[in-house]
């Protein structure tokens, strides 16, 4: 985890520096973007520093290590809790004096909260790193840090469907879910889903069955892993090439709050939402709503009109009649997602996957695309590849006014070629492409 690089030096924000020409100078980059994610993973096992609190303070002193550097500093506790951000910015968050004082204590036994870390071999992953999925990247408030145990790569699969549903199902919904699930997973889609008892253990469990990677979601931190009967079930995930992740630190305990955020993940880490068997009140319900609001498609499971296990799909179905699907078989839910069921001779996909498809279409290298641009909008797009992620960097890289950047990057998140999340940019698309 590079613990010794955190607490090696108080380093505070980055300004607009060079991108590297020698190898001096990439491992300095190297190192630097080592003590900044080492910062970011102190920084989000704070209780009570959330996603925009969170956003704000890097907003006003520039960088994960520029709030551990003000926290360290005499009077440290003060200056995080002073209203006002530097001169000429508009005004920030204001933080509690509690949550100050938090932030101090943190600071200064930083080696301990990233051995804590370390010691549960988990990987982490920031909203700056080009490992960060995209498709999180699109919904409101992503989080600015993930915990992984497993392969970080799954995060980002080509093709992901959600596959959730109540606690408490019948035989017959556990049944359609593990069908569900591992027919999405034969045709290469990684399932997501929250590892609770129910609907998301049996699809997390056909997943593990076909040999194939799955993603589970906590609601809280991997020390506190809840249920403790699916412990197995997790290690079987990660021994199949899945991945256990949560936004929360090791440490953090399960709550009824902590649910409904995981929820949100569950939906914004799939391209679609699959409900199997959901109570009037069950949490999958949540997630369905989160996953309409995201923009991303949702499909429910009919049942029985008098079976409770499924009130609450059926009233779901009834509220967003345009918005929801019903899933009327596990080959026309295929063929509804883009994809197809294997051909039963020859073990071939009938129609390409959405992944195959665009594997095989013709698509333009990053360099065709700065060509194309014009000359404030290259000089930015160049900025942003290399690495340049606030507005005061790009300004400070191309020499061109604030107003023009800030005209520029519309124009490339417009494009789909830059992505923007708490004031902070990144490439996206073929510009993000090697």
């Amino acid at each position: 985890m590079g613990r010794d690089g955190l607490m090696a030096r108080e380093g505070g924000p980055d300004g607009g520096a060079s991108v590297p020409v020698s190898g001096q100078a990439l491992r300095t980059e190297s190192r630097t973007l080592l003590e900044e994610r080492d910062a970011w993973t102190v920084l989000a096992s704070i209780h009570g520093l959330g996603p925009v609190t969170f956003g704000s303070l890097l907003r006003r002193f520039g960088s994960g290590r520029g709030i551990l550097s003000v926290a360290r500093r005499r009077g440290g506790r003060a200056a995080l809790t002073a209203r006002a951000g530097p001169k000429g910015e508009r005004e920030v968050t204001r933080i509690s004096a509690d949550l100050a004082a938090r932030i101090v204590e943190h600071a200064a036994r930083g080696d301990d909260v990233l051995e804590a870390v370390s010691r549960e071999g988990l990987i982490v992953v920031t909203l700056e790193d080009a490992a960060f999925p995209a498709r999180l990247l699109a919904i409101e408030m992503p989080p600015h840090v993930l915990f992984v145990r497993g392969d970080p790569a799954v995060l980002s699969s080509p093709s992901a469907v959600a596959v959730v549903g109540t606690r408490r199902p019948s035989d017959y919904g556990r049944r359609v879910a593990a069908r569900i699930a591992g027919s999405l997973a034969r045709q290469g889609t990684t399932v997501v889903s929250g590892l609770a008892v129910g609907i998301d253990g049996a699809a997390h469990a056909a997943c593990v069955a076909e040999h194939r990677p799955t993603l589970a979601v906590l609601g809280g931190g991997h020390r506190h892993l809840f249920p403790l009967a699916h412990r197995r079930l997790a290690d079987a995930i990660v021994d199949s090439g899945g991945a256990v992740v949560s936004e929360l630190p090791p440490d953090a305990s399960p709550t009824r709050g902590t649910f409904p955020r995981r929820n949100r993940l569950i939906s914004g880490l799939a391209d679609a939402t699959v409900v199997v068997e959901a109570a009037a009140q069950s949490g999958a319900l949540i997630t369905a709503s989160w996953a309409l609001e995201q923009g991303r498609p949702c499909f429910l499971v009919p049942g029985a009109i008098d079976s409770p296990t499924v009130a609450g799909s059926l009233a779901f179905l009834r509220a967003y009649p345009e918005a929801a699907r019903i899933v009327a078989g596990v080959p026309e839910l295929l063929e509804d997602l883009g994809l197809a069921p294997a051909h039963a001779d020859a073990g071939e996909p009938v129609r390409a996957t959405p992944a195959e498809r665009a594997s095989k279409a013709p698509t333009a290298s990053r360099e065709s695309v700065l060509s194309h641009l014009g000359g404030s909008e290259r000089a930015v797009a160049e900025a942003l590849v290399a690495g340049r992620s606030t507005a005061d960097e790009l300004v400070a890289t191309t020499e061109l006014p604030i107003a023009s950047v800030l005209g520029v990057l519309t124009l490339l998140e417009m494009r789909g070629l830059a992505v923007a999340a708490y004031g902070r940019y990144r490439p996206a698309g073929l510009l993000a492409s090697s």
